[in-house]
């Protein structure tokens, strides 16, 4: 059941749906997406200082966001993606949620703005995540200590980059401490009971997602593929200790329980932590409902325990 905070949004995404994204530019989705996150962040966490920054990966330059802490700890550095169905989102989308966790867990958050679809469909956002990682992992004391530890994390489709570009670079000499997966997508063909419960209106359409997918992937057909669909992957062993964050009202629940058990199956440690009531994208929407922004501090705690465990 939603959470009674969040029950009047949800009713009026049920009552006015969205428009299908076929019918609107992706300029025009991508200003509307911009706008809810300023309406919904809240007041910004304070922390030390926000550098914007540029990865010269090779024939393509990334802009990314580095974030510092107050009391800035030195134990890890966060390697963040962020969500968006693989064609919205920004740097500044997930700023506030950057600052808060940073704050929080008090180690360094470093945003990367992956290239997007349609302009750049598949593989380049994977590509881009991975190397990203491999970039990083090779000028570690351009960010932080050069014995700092990296994390990767990610939520919904930055979720499925972050947990793609672990296991690309699992057999490198990279060293990734840990992977944390926040509410992710990880296939364009799963049907579970929650993406029927939760298919319209809880701040994820089901039938958009796939829509988006379709720009994403720009007729590649091997969805077996586990850069395409990490649930059905047939190897991860090695993979870096995971916690997923899953929301109880979001149609990617199930399939996040599934990944999560299929990451224990191939050995892999898994924190699994379920927000009561929330759908998906809650972490973003402090501003609107306290609730919501305390579910982050709660995930700000685990998070911490996490980076002193795995380190």
């Amino acid at each position: 059941m939603i959470h009674p905070a969040l029950a009047p949004y949800v009713r009026e995404a049920q009552e006015y749906p969205r428009a299908h994204p076929a019918t609107i530019s992706i300029e025009e989705r991508r200003a509307v997406y911009r706008a809810r996150a300023d309406s919904l962040r809240g007041t910004p966490e304070a922390v030390e200082s926000v550098t914007d920054l540029e990865l010269p990966l090779e024939g393509r330059p990334i802009a990314a966001r580095l974030y510092v802490p107050l009391g800035d700890e030195g134990r890890a550095l966060v390697i963040f993606f962020h969500g968006g169905s693989f064609v919205e989102g920004d740097l500044d989308t997930h700023d506030a949620l950057c600052r808060q966790l940073a704050a929080h867990i008090g180690v360094r958050f470093l945003a990367v703005a992956y290239r997007l679809a349609p302009e750049n469909p598949f593989p380049a956002a994977v590509d881009d995540a991975s190397d990203v990682v491999r970039y990083i992992a090779g000028h570690r004391g351009d960010f932080a200590e050069p014995s700092v530890r990296l994390i990767v994390m990610g939520d919904s489709a930055g979720a499925t980059l972050a947990t793609v570009a672990a296991t690309a670079t699992r057999a490198e000499p990279i060293d990734v401490a840990a992977q944390v997966l926040i509410y992710p997508t990880l296939g364009p063909d799963v049907l579970t009971d929650s993406s029927h419960t939760y298919a319209q209106g809880y701040f994820l359409d089901v039938e958009h997602l796939r829509y988006d997918y379709g720009q994403y992937l720009a007729g590649y057909a091997n969805h077996a593929d586990p850069r395409v669909s990490p649930l059905i992957s047939d190897d991860l062993v090695g993979s870096p200790p995971a916690v997923l964050v899953l929301a109880e009202c979001d149609p990617l629940r199930d399939e996040g329980l599934a990944y999560a058990g299929l990451l224990e199956h191939f050995g892999v440690r898994v924190t699994l932590l379920e927000a009561a009531g929330m759908p998906h994208g809650f972490l973003r929407m402090g501003g609107a409902v306290p609730e919501a922004r305390e579910v982050v501090d709660d995930l700000a705690t685990h998070l911490h325990r996490l980076v002193a465990t795995a380190l």
